[in-house]
């Protein structure tokens, strides 16, 4: 008997404990194809496409495309008087600011410059933004905090995060690997994040918090050999973080590609995750597959799957935080990666499948350019 769902509060399972002095820039949008289009691998067509699942797990580090707003605050410029000239400028958290004056972001330190150089001066500066995909101009001059005794835009910025995730695949053909089946969004503004750079880096789990109702628990982590990068990261969609690779990590539970399944492959039934849940060592687990979608277009929820595993629910209580990418498979075949936990049943969550993951990857493409075929509702 299938649960019911709608009684469940999906929760991110996210384990970007974004130490962050993190960004993140508003997504862009695009149309979704009304019909599916069959994928081909983009090397070696007629032949069964395969890739090494992961389930290690990883520590991700990101810059950001520019430097992103995420709240205001007050300035005391007199005894009487407090303001904010970033927040009189219009400007708001989840803008991504991409320039001031002419002078492209790329790092918080280049702000705090121009700023005390405008103050100074006496100048205005012309900031250039990103909101919702298309870029805006504010004016703005820098107040003198009297506190402090330093020029300030009355703004809460960064531009880098780190955390934890999990490995989801390594593909040898194309070079590629992808990882956490979910966006990265900043945790206070909730917005996307615009990888400008990163790399993944090995990581060790050292103890977990266990999951309760009402509670997602998480894996704590740290990160080694920070100097030896086993990848960077590109991009950061709806299905996770990917980018290029060039060996199959260590502590695989693979040494060779296994198949993966489309997303009408998919059944109800057993499955397995594979997951770190101490040290580095990858170890199965099994789940069971209780709803699949039928899915004509990429989304994230794309099937329902609960912990059966009386090991990993005695270890972590079910889903926990930097459990996100955990492949997931079934009958020899890699289906997808774990992604959200219902935060009031732990010990059960949605799954994306490997299919959008893989193209957003690269790794497979559409055959052709959809042709859409609008009608209003």
């Amino acid at each position: 008997m299938k649960p019911n769902l709608r009684k469940f509060l999906p929760g991110l399972l996210f384990a970007f404990f974004l130490s962050l002095s993190g960004i993140t820039g508003p997504a862009q949008i695009q149309a979704a194809p009304l019909e599916h289009q069959p994928l081909k691998a983009v090397q070696g067509t007629g032949s069964e496409l395969k890739v090494i699942p992961g389930g290690q797990t990883i520590g991700v580090k990101v810059k950001s495309a520019g430097v992103l707003v995420v709240g205001h605050h007050l300035i005391e410029v007199s005894e009487q008087s407090k303001t904010s000239p970033g927040e009189n400028s219009g400007l708001m958290p989840g803008d991504l600011m991409i320039s001031i004056n002419g002078v492209k972001l790329d790092e918080v330190s280049k702000v705090a410059k121009l700023v005390e150089h405008a103050g100074k001066s006496n100048n205005s500066l012309s900031i250039v933004y990103k909101r919702g995909g298309k870029e805006h101009t504010a004016q703005l001059k820098p107040a003198y905090d009297r506190t402090d005794k330093v020029w300030r835009l009355g703004l809460y910025i960064r531009d880098s995060a780190a955390g934890v995730g999990t490995l989801t695949f390594y593909a040898p053909k194309q070079g590629v690997y992808g990882a956490l089946g979910h966006v990265i969004t900043d945790m206070n503004t909730g917005t996307p994040i615009v990888v400008g750079s990163g790399h993944i880096v090995q990581s060790s789990v050292t103890s977990i918090s266990k999951s309760q109702d009402g509670d997602p628990g998480e894996k704590r982590a740290h990160f080694l050999k920070e100097s030896q990068v086993l990848g960077n990261v590109e991009s950061n969609t709806d299905f996770g973080i990917f980018g290029k690779m060039t060996r199959n990590p260590e502590h695989s539970l693979y040494q060779e590609p296994i198949p993966v399944a489309m997303s009408t492959e998919v059944k109800e039934g057993p499955a397995q995750i594979l997951t770190v849940v101490d040290g580095q060592q990858v170890e199965r687990f099994n789940v069971e597959i209780i709803h699949v979608a039928r899915q004509q277009t990429p989304a994230t929820k794309g099937m329902v799957l609960r912990i059966t595993d009386s090991r990993l629910l005695d270890k972590t209580g079910g889903i926990v935080q930097g459990m996100s990418g955990s492949p997931i498979v079934q009958n020899g075949r890699l289906i997808g990666a774990v992604t959200h936990v219902f935060v009031n049943d732990p010990k059960s969550g949605y799954g994306c499948f490997i299919e959008w993951m893989l193209r957003d990857s690269g790794v497979v493409q559409q055959d052709q350019e959809p042709q859409y075929n609008l009608k209003a509702v």
